[in-house]
C-alpha cells in the first residue's frame, strides 16, 4: 500500500499553510496528498445568562461544513501544485483519535498551529499536543505562514549585492548520547531532497565537577574537543552514505532547545526524537520538543523512536 502525505484541516490559517508545506513534500517525495478533516456532533452548549440549551450545529450541517472545507483546500492544492494526486476524506469521531487513525496510512502526519508572532512562534493546542504524543508515525506541525518563501533565503555577492537565493538549512537536534537511526535518517532525506545544508546541533552538559571550566582552561577545551569528535564520529557514516549533503554540527553546552530555537529563524525545518513511551500519561513530548512547538520559527518535524 502506498504511503500518503496526510494533513489535518481545522478551517484556521495555520492548517492552510500546513496543506501548502504537505503539498511541496508529496511533490519531493512523489507520494499522494491526502487531505482529511474530523468533525464530531457537538453536545448542546447553555446560554450563560438564562441557563437555557443552545442546540448545537447539528451533525449534517458540520458535515456539509466539512465537505465544503475539504473542497477548498483541494481547489487550492491543486491550483499551486499541479500534477499532486490529491486525496480528501471528512472522518466522524473526535479529533485525536481520528487524526491518530488516519497517520497510521501516512509516511508523514502534518498539522497546523497558529503562531504567537513573528519571533514567538506557535500556539499549540491541546489536539496537536495529543497526536504529538501518541502518533508512532513522524509529525510535522507548521505555523501559518509568515515568509514569502518558506525554504529559501537571499544570496548576496560580497559586494552585498542579491545575486539569488539559496536553501534554508535543515536543522537536526542530535541527542549523541541516545542516537537514533530514524531521527538522523529522517533529517538526512529531507536535506537531501531540499538540495539544502544539513545544521547538526547537540546540547551537553560538563560534569558537576566542572566549575563552568574557568579554573582549568585546558579541561575547557579537551572537554569540547571530545563532545565534538564523539558528534563526527556519530555523523560519519551517514556523511558517507549521503555525500551529497553538506553538514554542519556543532556541540553547545547547554541544554538543545534553546540553541534549536536560535538557529530555527534562519531553518527550513527542525527535526528532533521522541522516545515513545508504551503507556503514556497525559501529552508529555519532552521538553525539547515542548519548548520547540512554543517557540520555532520554522516547521517542526517529530519522529517517534522506541
Amino acid at each position: 500500500m502506498t504511503r500518503t502525505i496526510t494533513v489535518g484541516l481545522d478551517g484556521s490559517p495555520a492548517s492552510l499553510a500546513a496543506a501548502d508545506w504537505a503539498a511541496r513534500e508529496a511533490q519531493l517525495r512523489d507520494l499522494p496528498l491526502r487531505l482529511v478533516n474530523a468533525w464530531e456532533r457537538q453536545p448542546s452548549a447553555y446560554a450563560p445568562a438564562t441557563g437555557l440549551s443552545v442546540p448545537a450545529p447539528s451533525s449534517d450541517a458540520r458535515r456539509a461544513w466539512a465537505r465544503r472545507l475539504l473542497s477548498e483546500s483541494r481547489t487550492h492544492v491543486a491550483g499551486r501544485y499541479s500534477g499532486l494526486w490529491i486525496d480528501a476524506d471528512g472522518i466522524p469521531g473526535p479529533p485525536v483519535p481520528a487524526l491518530l487513525k488516519a497517520g497510521e496510512d501516512a509516511e508523514l502526519l502534518v498539522l497546523g498551529s497558529r503562531g504567537l508572532s513573528k519571533m514567538a512562534g506557535f500556539l499549540v493546542g491541546s489536539v496537536s499536543l495529543s497526536v504529538l504524543a501518541g502518533s508512532e508515525r513522524p509529525v510535522v506541525v507548521v505555523r501559518a505562514a509568515e515568509r514569502s518563501e518558506e525554504d529559501r533565503l537571499p544570496e548576496y555577492s560580497v559586494s552585498g549585492q542579491l545575486v539569488g537565493t539559496a536553501h534554508r538549512d535543515v536543522v537536526l537536534g542530535l541527542d549523541l548520547y541516545k542516537p537514533d537511526d530514524t531521527v538522523i535518517k529522517f533529517a538526512f532525506e529531507a536535506a537531501s531532497r531540499a538540495a539544502a545544508r544539513l545544521r547538526v546541533v547537540h546540547g551537553w552538559t560538563p560534569p558537576p565537577y566542572y566549575y563552568g571550566g574557568a579554573l582549568m582552561p585546558e579541561l575547557n577545551h579537551e572537554m569540547a574537543a571530545q563532545v565534538q569528535r564523539e558528534l563526527s564520529g556519530v555523523l560519519r557514516p551517514w556523511q558517507e552514505k549521503y555525500p551529497a549533503v553538506e553538514v554542519s554540527a556543532q556541540a553547545t553546552v547547554g541544554g538543545a532547545g534553546g540553541h534549536l530555537i536560535d538557529v530555527s529563524r534562519e531553518a527550513a525545518l527542525v527535526v528532533v526524537g521522541r522516545q515513545t513511551r508504551r503507556a503514556p500519561v497525559g501529552t508529555q513530548v519532552g521538553p525539547v520538543v515542548q519548548a520547540l512547538l512554543h517557540h520555532a520559527a520554522a516547521p517542526v518535524a517529530v519522529i517517534p523512536y522506541d
